[in-house]
C-alpha cells in the first residue's frame, strides 16, 4: 500500500480545552522522516539539547532538513475541495478569510518579523472525482482511505495548481459536505511523497473545519509543518484533561489557549531566537532581565533575552521566560516568570514540554482558562520559587514600567524552598 502516513491534529475534548492528537499511525512512518539529514546548527553551547530520532524532536543542535524552516518568507497554496454529493454553500473567499490573514500575523507577531507565510488561496472550488461520504472521513481515518483522498485532491488540483511554487500546502473540504467530519483536521507527513509538478509533497494540511473555524487551529498546524510536536497530554480513556502540560501557555499545547504565543525554546528552535536572546545559565547566582517573550521588539531597536535555560542533563533542561499580555499574549490570565521543562527525548504527545507550577494549591480564570491549574504557573514580582527535584531556584526582584522582569536564577549552592 502506497503512502504510509503520519496524521497530527487538533483534539477537541467536549469540555473547554482543545489540543492535538498524534494516532497510532505514527508509527508507521516517524522514523523514516524524524531522522532526516541535519541542516547548519540553529545554536551551540552548553544548554543545547542535541536532536535526538524522537518525533518532532525538541532537540536544537540541528535542523531536520525534512522540514521547511520558517526563517524566510514561505509560500501557501490553499485549495478548496467541493464534492459530488454536495453544493457549497460558501465560497472559497469566506473560507480563506476563515485563516487569514490572522495566521500569517500570528506567525509574523511569534516570529518578531523574521518569518512571512504568504497564502494562495485558490479562488475556484476544485471537484473531487468522488462523494465525500465516500471516503469515510473521520479523526482516526483508515490508511488506505486517507491515502485516496490525498491523492485524489492532489491529482484533482494539478491542473491549476502548479505545486513547485508552494512550500505549504492546505486542502480545505467544503465543511458542508455530509461527509466531512469537523473533528478529523490533521498534518499529515507522508512517508512515501506525492509527486506533482517535479516537487515531491511531504506533508499536507487537511482541514475539515466548521465555518467559522477553531481559533488559531491553522497556526497550530502549520506549527507541525515546521516540526514542532503536540504539547498535549492525551488520556489513554479519551475522557481526562488534555491541558495538563502547558495548559495555555503554548499554541501546540491547545489552540483556544489565552497566551498561545510559542514557547520561547520553540522559538530557539525555529530560528526566531539565537545565542544573543538565549542565556545559558550556569552554576551560581546569575541575575538577568527578561523581555517578555511575545512584546515586538521597539522600532528600530533589537531584541534582548528572552529566554533563560539551565542544562539538568543530557537530555533535559529548564527554560525561564517572561510572559506578558501583549502580541499573542494579549488575552493572558496572569503574567509574570514562566518555568519549564523540557526533554529533547519525548515524541510529539508525549510530554516533551512541562510547565512548572510556581502556584500549585491554586487556580485562575476558570471562565477561560483551558486548564486553570496552570494559569496561574508564573512567578510574580516579590516571589521566589525552587524547581522541585532540582537546585534551581528562581525568584522575581522586579519590573520596570516597560515590563522588563529582572530575575534572579541561583543553580547549586544548597538552595532551599523560597
Amino acid at each position: 500500500m502506497e503512502g504510509q502516513q503520519t496524521p497530527e491534529g487538533v483534539e477537541r475534548p467536549r469540555l473547554r480545552a482543545g489540543a492535538a492528537a498524534f494516532t497510532s499511525l505514527a508509527a508507521l512512518a516517524a522514523t523514516g522522516l524524524v531522522a532526516g539529514p541535519a541542516v547548519g546548527a540553529p545554536t551551540a553551547g552548553p544548554c543545547t539539547l542535541p536532536r535526538t530520532a524522537a518525533h518532532h524532536s525538541l532537540g536544537l543542535d540541528s535542523w531536520n532538513a525534512a522540514y521547511p524552516r520558517p526563517v524566510r518568507t514561505l509560500n501557501a497554496v490553499m485549495i478548496f475541495l467541493s464534492f459530488p454529493d454536495s453544493t457549497p454553500l460558501l465560497r472559497p473567499a469566506d473560507l480563506a478569510a476563515d485563516h487569514f490573514p490572522a495566521t500569517s500575523e500570528f506567525f509574523h507577531r511569534a516570529s518578531y518579523g523574521r518569518f512571512a507565510l504568504r497564502p494562495h488561496p485558490q479562488r475556484a472550488w476544485t471537484r473531487m472525482p468522488k462523494d465525500s461520504t465516500a471516503y469515510r472521513i473521520q479523526r482516526d481515518w483508515s490508511l488506505e482511505r486517507r491515502t485516496a483522498y490525498l491523492r485524489d485532491a492532489v491529482a484533482a488540483a494539478d491542473e491549476r495548481v502548479d505545486f513547485s511554487r508552494y512550500d505549504v500546502v492546505y486542502l480545505v473540504a467544503d465543511p458542508d459536505a455530509p461527509g466531512v467530519d469537523s473533528d478529523a483536521t490533521k498534518v499529515v507527513n507522508l512517508d512515501r511523497p506525492i509527486e506533482a509538478d517535479g516537487r515531491q509533497i511531504r506533508r499536507v494540511v487537511t482541514v475539515f473545519e466548521r465555518h467559522p473555524p477553531d481559533r488559531n487551529v491553522l497556526a497550530h498546524e502549520t506549527g507541525h509543518v515546521f516540526d514542532l510536536p503536540d504539547l498535549y497530554h492525551r488520556p489513554t480513556d479519551g475522557k481526562g484533561d488534555w491541558d495538563t502540560h502547558v495548559g495555555d501557555w503554548d499554541v501546540m499545547g491547545s489552540q483556544f489557549g489565552l497566551a498561545p504565543d510559542l514557547f520561547g525554546w520553540h522559538k530557539w528552535k525555529l530560528g526566531w531566537l539565537d545565542r544573543r536572546q538565549v542565556h545559558c545559565v550556569s552554576a551560581g547566582t546569575t541575575l538577568l532581565s527578561l523581555e517578555p517573550l511575545a512584546a515586538a521588539p521597539p522600532p528600530g531597536g533589537s531584541l534582548g533575552t528572552r529566554l533563560a535555560v539551565v542544562r539538568t542533563g543530557q537530555d533535559t533542561a529548564l527554560a525561564i521566560e517572561a510572559r506578558g499580555s501583549t502580541g499573542n499574549d494579549h488575552g493572558t490570565c496572569r503574567e509574570g516568570v514562566l518555568i519549564y521543562r523540557v526533554r529533547n527525548g519525548a515524541a510529539s504527545g508525549d510530554g516533551p514540554v512541562q510547565v512548572v507550577d510556581a502556584h500549585p494549591r491554586t487556580e485562575a480564570c476558570w471562565d477561560r482558562s483551558v486548564y486553570p491549574a496552570l494559569a496561574d504557573a508564573p512567578l510574580a514580582e516579590g516571589e521566589t520559587f525552587t524547581v522541585p527535584g532540582s537546585d534551581t531556584r528562581v525568584e522575581v526582584t522586579d519590573r520596570t514600567p516597560s515590563g522588563v522582569w529582572t530575575v534572579k536564577i541561583t543553580v547549586g549552592e544548597g538552595t532551599s524552598e523560597g
